[in-house]
């Protein structure tokens, strides 16, 4: 009888913990479920330590969710970059600072890095891949050759790679998808670019999927970026394939959801056994919250060279 009212009681303390919990650390079967990538409706929750200003939107937040057809989960972050309480980090290995460079090949060389191991170290709230590289294992530390645009604080770390496309961050809290043949040169636009995260194509234009993203029906996991039409607010994407309850996304399903999300422009960025997306939750743990595949193994994180970061000043 004793043991039966301590198991009793055990359950409710996990029922209990499970209701509380943020929706992006529960079990798929909490997440809200979708007929399609069009019909996605985030509901976003606050992932700000202090709390909402003035009873407005949380400048930073979280959304998961899942698509029925096709089968495919993703969690998403939503970050306001004109907002004083955000930091945006681009970088790789130790830390964000001083990693890397042109080494003469055309590529700039970073150790590599956990993406859970990046927003660790350099006290974020959440972090995703972003920018391809060469070779591929599942260690830190070890060196990784940039294949695109990186850099931070207004120095690349790694030269463009046309006719690649890249995620860059103005001085002036806005972002925005550009070609990497043009990212470098401000002239255009008059802003100056303080970090940049190369990835492969933009697949989002002005609201609409770009027409080269219908010629694939390859089905990937995914890691992408977005910005509002404004360009003031930073979408982060990761949905999860490989696995019977999520099989990926096309580049067009990346499309579609970035802008159910609320993203006017979006860019692929690495894929594959390289998406992953780490969250600190409110008791300073940081996780994967999705369920990344390098060589085969599910949960497996792959040693990426470049991710992007999002903070919180204090």
């Amino acid at each position: 009888m004793k043991t039966r009212i301590v198991l009793f009681s055990l359950i409710a303390v996990l029922a209990a913990s499970c209701a509380s919990s943020a929706p992006f650390m529960r079990g798929a079967a909490a997440r809200p479920l979708f007929s399609s990538v069009e019909t996605a409706v985030p509901v976003w929750e606050s992932l700000e330590t202090g709390g909402k200003e003035d009873g407005g939107e949380a400048a930073l937040a979280i959304f998961a969710g899942k698509i029925a057809g096709p089968k495919m989960e993703f969690w998403a972050v939503r970050a306001d970059l004109s907002s004083p309480k955000i930091r945006i980090v681009v970088g790789a290995g130790e830390t964000q600072e001083g990693s890397g460079g042109d080494d003469g090949t055309g590529t700039g060389t970073v150790p590599s890095t956990f993406v859970s191991g990046f927003v660790r170290r350099n006290a974020l709230a959440a972090g995703i891949n972003a920018t391809p590289f060469d070779p591929s294992s599942a260690r830190e530390g070890e060196a990784r050759r940039i294949v695109g645009l990186a850099g931070s604080e207004g120095v690349m770390t790694a030269p463009p790679r046309p006719p690649y496309d890249a995620a860059v961050f103005y001085a002036d809290g806005t972002g925005a998808v550009v070609s990497q043949a043009d990212a470098p040169d401000s002239r255009e636009t008059g802003k100056k670019i303080m970090h940049a995260a190369g990835g492969f194509y933009a697949v989002l234009a002005d609201g609409k999927p770009l027409e080269r993203t219908r010629r694939t029906d390859a089905r990937y996991p995914r890691s992408a970026a977005g910005f509002s039409r404004d360009g003031r607010i930073l979408y982060l994407l990761v949905i999860d394939g490989r696995r019977a309850g999520s099989r990926g996304a096309t580049e067009a399903e990346t499309a579609l959801l970035l802008r159910s999300l609320g993203a006017s422009s979006g860019i692929n960025l690495d894929g594959g056994g390289s998406s992953a997306m780490a969250v600190r939750g409110k008791d300073g743990t940081v996780r994967i919250v999705n369920v990344p595949v390098h060589g085969g193994i599910p949960g497996r994180e792959r040693g990426v060279a470049v991710c992007i970061g999002i903070g919180e000043n204090p």
